[in-house]
Order: structure tokens, then sequence, then C-alpha cells
């Protein structure tokens, strides 16, 4: 199988677009020597995939049919990352979090979103008549009461 539909199919990238796009960024590789999308997956290979900033590397137990469901990818691949970069993973996580805490500072456009959405954009709503609500009549006299 092409390692850019093995990626895809074991669920590591969403797409296979995606999947051929980190390829060509060099991103992916077998060994130490860089792939390229058409490179064929055996069983035994472990493949390096650098992602998010994280050095992950799989080795490839099966070659799968088709694209599977995420509870059977362990039966295809055994995740052998090293346990240090998944501490970078949550330190990054964590200086996240450290610049602006929920609540601090000015909203996000999603925070901004949501608070649309709990107030509701239905102002039309609460003024239906606008002749009322400004005192105007609509009587033949012409006259504001």
């Amino acid at each position: 199988m092409r390692i850019d539909k093995f990626l895809w199919s074991i669920r590591f990238y969403k797409t296979r677009s995606i999947a051929t796009e980190e390829i060509k960024k060099n991103r992916v590789s077998i060994g130490t020597s860089a792939v390229k999308s058409s490179k064929e997956v055996k069983e035994g290979d472990v493949i390096k995939i650098r992602k998010n900033q994280i050095d992950y590397k799989i080795k490839v137990l099966q070659i799968p049919k088709s694209r599977m469901g995420a509870k059977l990818v362990p039966l295809h691949i055994q995740d052998v990352t090293d346990k240090e970069q998944y501490e970078l993973l949550k330190l990054r996580k964590m200086t996240q979090d450290y610049y602006r805490n929920k609540g601090e500072g000015r909203p996000t456009k999603k925070d901004r979103r949501d608070m649309d959405d709990y107030v509701g954009n239905d102002v039309d709503a609460d003024f239906t008549d606008w002749d009322d609500f400004f005192g105007e009549t609509n009587d033949e006299s012409g006259e504001d009461n």
C-alpha cells in the first residue's frame, strides 16, 4: 500500500491529500530517509512522522484493506513514540494556557460568537412595531400623542 493511503487509512491524517502534502514537505520518513507519496509500506516498517512539532514513530503491524474505524487502528500499528515527545506536547499545551487563561483578556472570535448566540440576535423581535416604539401614531390628523 502507498504510504499516503496508509497514513490516511490508519486515521493519522484526515484526508489523503493532506497526507500527500505532508510527505512532500519531508515530514514523513521510513527509517532515516525521506519518502515520496508512492513509497510502498511493508509490515515491520517504522514510520517517523513530524506533526504538531512532535516526532511520532509508528511501527506497521498489518496493512489495512481500506480506511478503518478508530477502534481498529491498534490492530494495524504500534505507537513507538518516545515519551519525551509526549512530555513536550504537554508542556506546549500548558504554556499556551499561560498566556491567556479563559475569561482573561479580549475575547476571541469564538468567544464573541458564543456571546452572540447566548444573547441572541433577536433585537428586531423585541420591537416589532417601530411606530409604537418611537411614539408615533397613524391617525388621520398626523399628530403625535
